[in-house]
């Protein structure tokens, strides 16, 4: 009996050794939390890094682009309940990085402000999944039982030491088992991802809900001027009530291109004001009727593309278009078309996220409001070695050929622009590209 048990031991001590149960899932992950922001006329990357231990500090980065004037923003943290932290940043007269830290104490939903702008953000709780948990208590149980195995043997219990012999076995099973099935079990969602995140969710994400269906209904988009800021009040299609679940995709809630009459184009990351209100500082070159489209991810509902217009009064100076060397192999309607910006030397920087973004707009015929096609595009970072997988814009070491491909769907004159950054400013490249009809096709 005494050999039975220690081979048992010696069975239980290699288990341990190769079994770990499974340390991390969607609800115990955190990242970095990268948000362009249109913050009057600066425009910023905010970066909420990783918050490593509650209670504790929120380290907060922010960018400055080339023409952000100088000065002080406030950074404030706040929740429900907890009491908010604030911090100041002086934003110098160069662009670049500029840092705070700000306290939070609990986890759960938060909101960083950023002078006006407010930015949701949760704080991930560490909880530990059931099956780790199974299998933690499978391995503590299996000891138990070890133990009184020994006990009863020592004491000359033989037969009585088969039953803590069995449950045992029973135990390392048990955890065995779940160690092994915890990497095919999928992960549940992060609190925030496809439920509204609480405190409770937050630190329970296992917790049931009754909820299967986890989409939401279109968005309306309804735009007005108020000054020189164009406000963005966004409404559900269902319920008519303010939208307030936009989640950041391509380091930004909003992407807002913004076309006036004559084919400038603004690409503008509007601020959070309210539940349901976006805006962002437009000031135009030209008055007229500007061509809008707003790409927003909901909350359970994916990405949707949100078309409207605005009569804006021109002020503004002309901005100046980039530069780049052009290569082109545009091919008819349907097809996958290839266009190619070179910058001239590899010291170009991500921006939000990705090596180069191209805005497609057409066919044009008159007034780009009525164009039917709208299209962002990317260029993706290609990897290299020694360089991170998610590098950010202190990162200058790309290019200098920024591709893309795409399939232009119409035949017909398209306005195209392509953006990357340079010196923590952004270039942007305009260019108008005629695309073909296929055979049979004709053009609109």
């Amino acid at each position: 009996m005494k050999r039975s048990v220690a081979v048992l031991l010696l069975a239980l001590g290699a288990v341990l050794g190769i079994a770990a149960p499974a340390q991390a899932d969607g609800a115990q992950s955190g990242a970095d939390l990268h948000v362009a922001q249109t913050l009057g006329d600066r425009d910023l990357t905010v970066i909420i890094r990783r918050v490593a231990e509650v209670p504790g500090p929120v380290h907060v980065d922010v960018v400055t682009h080339a023409g952000s004037p100088p000065g002080e923003i406030t950074l404030t943290a706040r929740a429900a309940g907890a009491a908010s932290s604030t911090a100041k940043v002086v934003l110098g007269a160069g662009p670049g990085f500029y840092s705070g830290v700000v306290q939070v104490d609990r986890p759960g939903p938060w909101e960083l402000a950023v002078d006006e702008a407010t930015i949701p953000f949760v704080v991930p709780a560490l909880v530990s999944s059931p099956w780790e948990n199974t299998t933690y208590g499978g391995f503590i149980a299996a000891g138990l039982f070890l133990f009184a195995a020994l006990l009863l043997a020592a004491l000359g219990r033989p037969r009585l030491a088969l039953v803590p012999t069995a449950g045992l076995v029973a135990g390392v099973a048990v955890a065995v088992t779940a160690a092994l099935l915890s990497p095919s079990i999928p992960p549940v969602a992060a609190p925030g991802t496809q439920l509204d995140p609480t405190f409770d969710n937050v630190n329970d994400p296992y917790q049931r809900t009754s909820a299967v269906d986890f989409s939401r209904p279109p968005v309306n988009l309804v735009p007005t001027m108020k000054d020189d800021d164009l406000v963005l009040s966004l409404t559900d299609g269902s319920s008519g009530r303010p939208v307030d679940d936009l989640l950041v995709h391509d380091s930004a809630f909003m992407h807002l291109v913004v076309v006036s009459p004559s084919g400038q184009l603004r690409h503008l990351h509007p601020i959070r004001t309210a539940p349901g209100e976006y805006r962002a500082r437009l000031r135009a070159s030209e008055q007229g009727t500007h061509a809008i489209a707003a790409e927003i991810a909901r909350r359970g509902g994916g990405v949707q593309l949100l078309r409207s217009s605005i009569d804006v009064s021109g002020s503004a100076a002309r901005p100046d278009d980039g530069k780049a060397d052009l290569k082109t192999e545009i091919r008819e309607a349907g097809r996958p078309s290839t266009i190619t910006a070179g910058f001239g030397r590899r010291d170009l920087q991500p921006w939000l996220g990705m090596l180069g973004h191209m805005i497609v707009v057409g066919p044009v015929s008159g007034s780009p409001v009525t164009a039917p096609i709208w299209a962002h595009v990317h260029a993706m970072i290609p990897p290299a070695p020694g360089m991170p997988d998610k590098p950010d814009e202190s990162v200058a070491a790309y290019g200098p050929d920024v591709p893309f491909t795409y399939s232009f769907p119409l035949p017909g004159k398209y306005l195209v622009w392509i953006q990357v950054e340079r010196d923590y400013s952004v270039v942007t490249v305009p260019t108008v590209v005629e695309v073909p009809a296929g055979k049979g096709v004709s053009e609109k």
